[in-house]
């Protein structure tokens, strides 16, 4: 079982688990500069969740829209921005995969990259935003092969590919992270299958 946890700038650690014993494979993925905690774990039934704790421990968990109930789907939060907007993805009944923002008031928007395939384990993964409220994540298309997008705030969304990424199956372009200027870093699947690190200027 999974715990998440804690460390002060005093060294000490402070672990702590959404509801309780009931939920495995807790996974803390991000802070924001308040102190706000965002992360993600599976009830026992492998259904996953997302949560949330603020600086003074309180947990909120929440279920992104269209998600589905059975193991492995769910919700799936991945960082959390300074203005607290958490991205993530949605794995519905039929394993598609959809990209969301949380806001830190508790709304959301869902959003799929034109492209983005509509087969199991196919479609839209938000990954990362930034402090200006842009996000950047990949898209599998019906082929399998993984794309970047950039999204601005108002949902315009532009995909990319970085130079001599793979085109086949399992290849293509994954970032990672997105700084305030707007630069995206990740990697990419080269079409003999080695991994190789890219940046992406604004």
């Amino acid at each position: 079982m999974g715990h998440g946890f804690v460390r002060s700038p005093d060294g000490t650690i402070t672990s702590f688990d959404p509801l309780g014993s009931v939920f495995t494979n807790g996974d803390t993925l991000g802070i924001d500069p308040a102190g706000a905690i965002s992360g993600g774990y599976s009830d026992s039934n492998g259904v996953n969740h997302g949560f949330v704790r603020s600086p003074d421990g309180a947990i909120t968990t929440f279920d992104a829209p269209g998600g589905g109930t059975g193991q492995g789907q769910g919700t799936g939060p991945s960082m959390i921005s300074p203005k607290g907007t958490i991205p993530g993805i949605t794995i519905d009944a039929n394993n598609v995969f959809h990209g969301f923002l949380r806001s830190s008031d508790g709304t959301f928007a869902t959003f799929d990259v034109s492209g983005a395939g509509t087969g199991p384990f196919q479609g839209t993964l938000a990954i990362a935003t930034n402090l200006a409220g842009i996000t950047t994540g990949d898209f599998i298309d019906a082929n399998n092969v993984q794309h970047g997008f950039v999204r601005i705030p108002g949902g315009k969304i532009f995909f990319f590919d970085a130079p001599d990424a793979g085109t086949g199956a399992g290849e293509g372009t994954v970032p990672l992270s997105i700084n305030l200027a707007g630069a995206v870093t990740g990697l990419y699947i080269d079409a003999n299958g080695v991994p190789h690190g890219f940046l992406r200027f604004p």
